[in-house]
């Protein structure tokens, strides 16, 4: 896959180098996050699922 991204980049005539670093930040950033997700333990996606549902809520402090 990365051999056929590589040659697609090769051919582009007037490609900067900016866009190309700003897809592999963009891809990168969504890898980290999708590993962290698949390693959070199950109490902890519990615990952040319920914080909606929460009754002391700090909204407002002036009221």
């Amino acid at each position: 896959m990365f051999k056929f991204i590589k040659q697609y980049a090769e051919t582009l005539t007037n490609a900067n180098i900016y866009p190309i670093i700003s897809l592999v930040i963009f891809f990168l950033f969504f890898v980290v996050l999708l590993i962290m997700v698949k390693r959070m333990k199950k109490d902890r996606i519990n615990e952040l699922s319920n914080i909606p549902f929460e009754k002391e809520e700090l909204t407002n402090l002036n009221s």
